[in-house]
Formats: C-alpha cells, structure tokens, sequence
C-alpha cells in the first residue's frame, strides 16, 4: 500500500502536468501548429486532479469543452492527446476529435461532450448501465456553472435521483459562464443548493484545494459506490486564462484575477509539501524537469506521427 505522503505528491505531479501541458499547448496553438481552437484548463487543476484521484481506472467520466486536465487526470498519455491536439491519427480519437473532444474508453473516459451540459444527461446512461449490470463502477459527470441553468441539468439529476445511480455530478464553478457572470444568471449563489429540489446531497468545496475536493469526492464516490445514489459536488474555482484563445478577459478585473491566482491550487500544495518535509525543493525541481521531459516527448511524438487517412473520413461513423 502507497504511503499518504506518496500519494499527496502524485496529486501534485499530476497538476504540474496538466498546467505544464495547458502552458505549452498555448504556445504551439500561437505557432500555429494546433488547429482549431482550444479552451484551456490553467487554476482548476485541483478539481480535475482532485476527483480523478478518487476513482478507479474501471470507473468513467464524462467532459466538456475545457477536457484537457480532466484527460490527463484520468490517464490519457500526454503523446496521445497532444497528438488528439495536432489532429494526428495516433491521438487517443485517431484525430477525429480535436481539443473539444478528448477521450479515450480504455481508462474510462468518454469523449467530450462539448455541447453545455451535454454530459449531463449522458452520464445517467453510464449511471443506469452500471446499475443494471451491478458492476460496482461509478459515473461522474464534469460541468461548468453555466450548464446548471440547462435542461439536461435539471432532467440528468433528477433522473440520476429517482433511480438512486451511482453517478457523481461535479460542478466546476469559475463565476463565468464564458464571459457571463453567474450571479448575473441566478439569484442562487450555490449550484450546490439546488440538489435538495432533487432529494439529492449536495456539497460546495474550494475547488483550489486539491486535498480538499479529493476527500469530498472520495465521500461521494463511496455513496454511490454503496448504492445510495448521486452527489451534487460543487467545486469554486477559477480559470487563470480566457474562455477560449480569443477571449480578451474583459468582463473581469485584473484585482479579481491577482487575488485568485494568489489561491493557486499547485502553489498551495507545494508549500505544503515543503512545510509538511514531505518534499524538498531539489526534489520538487526535479520532479518539473521530469514533467518537462514528458511535455517535450509528447510534443515530438505528435510532430512526427501521420496524418489521417482521409480516404477514411467515413469510417467509423453512424449513418
């Protein structure tokens, strides 16, 4: 059995990765070598890192169009969804899917959905197969504040309820739906508080403290595991970045922006580590030059794989 120690500075490894993986992503995506466009993950680590951790590799997950740290966090390699990225065919989506559909089945993830609160009603049917099949596995659905004032909210928990299935729905609440302020759209402050209209738990967290959403979600987990049904789980954090590449920002402060990053989720574990002697700084600089190497691998390896065969543009698809 892995010590606590050990698994607190995989969780820190962890979302160094995603945001070395984000921060390096944005660059080639300016090169121009990244199609398409890309939304970006950089200060909610924590949340992304934080669930993941609390699930098995047999247990699934659905995402949206900001899937990147979900991805990674679930056990997508980085050479495979970089090459996803680059639109490659050895991509975990053989490049069909691109940065707002990530995925990969075989360490259950399904491709994102990035449709706002597509996910939501989807999960219910991993839920509900779960269920039926008794297979003990957990479904948990990512989402961001502004699918809460959709449909498939309201109908996703409702039904996940009612059927008592062992799903999680993770909120992951930036205060900006796009560049829409949540307070703007709802006079309820907590999305959280709109589980008990569905006899359903539900939980708000600091989604900037990794630690923090790691025992909420390993909770809420271990309910739906047991066949007590859904969690509504709640998660305030903040984006570092633009809703997308062309987001300017300019329906935020630059205040508001300092004293969020102030509660850097990665910066806060590190000091932690430090304090608890749990980690060393030369430690800690050889574990980002680790990570590094991984980035650097996985960039050169969706540089050099092959393109799609576009005579196979068809293959694969429902008609």
């Amino acid at each position: 059995m892995r010590s606590e120690a050990a698994e607190v500075l995989d969780l820190y490894r962890t979302m160094v990765l995603v945001r070395r993986f984000e921060e390096r992503v944005y660059l080639l995506f300016l090169e121009g070598e990244i199609p398409g466009t890309v939304h970006q993950y950089q200060g909610q680590e924590a949340v992304a890192v934080g669930v993941c951790s609390a699930l098995g590799r047999s247990d699934w997950i659905t995402s949206t169009h900001r899937p990147h740290g979900h991805a990674l966090a679930k056990g997508v390699s980085p050479r495979a969804a970089m090459a996803e990225l680059y639109g490659k065919e050895t991509g975990c989506c053989r490049g069909r899917g691109g940065s707002m559909h990530l995925g990969d089945p075989d360490v259950g993830m399904l491709p994102a959905i990035a449709i706002v609160g597509g996910g939501n009603t989807v999960v219910t049917g991993l839920g509900l197969a779960f269920k039926l099949r008794r297979s003990q596995q957990v479904a948990v659905c990512f989402f961001g504040e502004g699918a809460a004032n959709e449909g498939a909210f309201h109908e996703g928990l409702n039904f996940a309820a009612v059927q008592r299935l062992p799903v999680v729905f993770v909120c992951e609440n930036n205060l900006y739906g796009a560049s829409t302020a949540w307070d703007r759209v709802s006079l309820v402050p907590s999305v959280a508080a709109r589980a008990g209209a569905y006899g359903v738990d539900g939980r708000t967290v600091d989604g900037m403290d990794v630690l923090a959403v790691r025992q909420a979600a390993i909770a809420a987990v271990a309910r739906a595991r047991a066949g007590e049904g859904p969690t509504l789980l709640e998660c305030t954090t903040y984006r570092f970045v633009g809703h997308s590449r062309s987001d300017a920002r300019g329906y935020r402060s630059r205040e508001e922006e300092s004293e969020w990053k102030q509660r850097d989720p990665i910066d806060r574990l590190r000091a932690q580590l430090l304090d608890s002697g749990e980690a060393d700084e030369s430690g800690l600089e050889t574990l980002l030059r680790e990570v590094d190497e991984v980035i650097e691998d996985a960039v050169g390896f969706a540089r050099a794989s092959p393109d799609p065969d576009p005579a196979e543009v068809l293959g694969e698809v429902y008609v």
